[in-house]
């Protein structure tokens, strides 16, 4: 009988415990490590909760230069750049700069959007699978727009997704309010929207522990409050995985440590341009409520999306640049809790809002990093930047095959190390 093949997944967040379940299903024995007491406590723990094919569309486009210098310095931008953050930002700005191109962003795009249909296909099969609840929401995503330049950059985006086979819907005012009819306080300003009915949404941590608890139950180890230190690598192979309790011995090692990936494999020559976007959010419960909106939307030209998730309503966005920095910035979210009073201004409970920020590993084209690297042994899932929820189970489930030597079902050549 086959030894089965032991491997390693770093980080349990939603790219990796995603990453444990599909290993384990193709029958490795499978270690999942993360420093935290839990899964799904860092950039999954409180996100925008959308499974976006929608939302294809890298940061890097033409008119994102412009954009960025138009809101520089301000506390309401939706992209903040703190002046602290400018030197470590220097390379990966300079990369980002050159993917703002038309033929660029029309390209990453295209990869962007492969992977996303692929994985909220994968997120279907899982669930299947497993019976996982997690506040799902299958109503798609109303994109909002206010004025003429918020409508021309979502018919743009929805006419490019169009052509590679993204479904959608252009609706005036009344039929956004059709749609969603605790918008009726934004009648003065909503000119309309794009619905795109195959989006979902739902709660990532939630998932993330409800899918970590089921990897337990198939045979994954699963170790919480352990730091891992380095790799043991031998003549350009993995040996195993040093932690700050144990040696694991490892013939496969996936990295899905988001942010923290760099600093790992920084000293094995692999240089990772993923830079930690910082993002918030805040959430509100329902409870007796009966104003809350049942269908998830994102308002184009500010940047921020609302979901509703099971008893709770939750606003994020927003991209501040500020280094590794966790700290909760008070203005960020005092807009984010201003928008949420101009839309639902009788919401009951002024104080009930729970504030959260955190990292997200942005890659300058949007791409994330899938596949292995010069050293034997080691893969990588990481960089998923502002698309972890949705990109997670299809990259869980092509670096499980890359792994254990099989054909994937997409290309991945513009998301491997070597092709960048």
């Amino acid at each position: 009988m086959k030894k089965p093949k032991k491997v390693t997944v770093l980080g349990a967040g939603i790219v990796g415990v995603a990453t444990a379940y599909f290993l384990a299903r193709q029958d490795c024995q499978v270690t999942l490590i993360d420093q935290n007491p839990e899964a799904g406590l860092e950039t999954s723990f409180a996100n925008g909760g959308l499974i976006t094919p929608s939302m294809s569309d890298p940061w890097a486009s033409p008119e994102i230069p412009r954009f960025i210098l138009k809101w520089m310095g301000r506390e309401d931008s939706p992209f903040l750049v703190r002046p602290s953050a400018l030197p470590g930002l220097l390379t990966w700005g300079v990369k980002f700069l050159r993917q703002c191109s038309r033929n660029s962003w029309i390209r990453n795009t295209q990869t962007i959007f492969r992977l996303c249909s692929y994985s909220k296909e994968s997120l279907n099969k899982v669930v299947a699978e497993t019976g996982i609840d997690y506040d799902a929401n299958l109503r798609g995503t109303l994109h909002l727009f206010r004025d003429q330049g918020s409508i021309d950059e979502t018919t743009r985006v929805a006419e490019t997704l169009s052509e590679m086979g993204m479904s959608y819907n252009t609706l005036d005012f009344k039929g956004c309010l059709d749609l969603e009819p605790t918008l009726a306080s934004q009648k003065d300003s909503i000119l309309g929207g794009i619905h795109y009915p195959e989006d979902e949404s739902g709660d990532a941590h939630l998932f993330s522990q409800q899918l970590a608890k089921y990897c337990a139950s198939i045979g994954v180890e699963v170790r919480y409050g352990e730091t891992i230190r380095t790799l043991e690598v031998k003549n350009k192979q993995l040996a195993a995985v040093i932690t700050d309790k144990d040696r694991i011995e490892s013939d496969s090692c996936v990295v899905a440590l988001g942010t923290g990936s760099s600093a790992l494999l920084r000293p094995f020559g692999i240089r990772l341009p993923i830079y930690p976007v910082k993002g918030y959010s805040v959430t509100f419960p329902v409870g007796a409520w009966n104003g809350a909106p049942q269908v998830p939307f994102a308002d184009t030209g500010r940047h921020i999306g609302c979901v509703r998730m099971g008893s709770r309503v939750r606003v994020a966005g927003t991209a501040e640049f500020a280094g590794y920095d966790k700290s909760i910035n008070p203005h960020r979210i005092d807009n984010l809790k201003k928008y949420f009073f101009e839309l639902f201004p009788d919401y009951p409970d002024k104080t009930a809002a729970k504030a959260w920020t955190g990292l997200r590993p942005m890659t300058p084209d949007g791409i994330p990093y899938l596949g292995d690297t010069p050293i034997s042994g080691l893969y990588l899932n990481t960089g998923h930047g502002h698309l972890g929820w949705t990109m997670s189970c299809g990259s869980a489930r092509l670096i499980a095959k890359i792994v254990t030597g099989q054909t994937t079902d997409i290309d991945l050549d513009a998301m491997s190390l070597v092709g960048r």
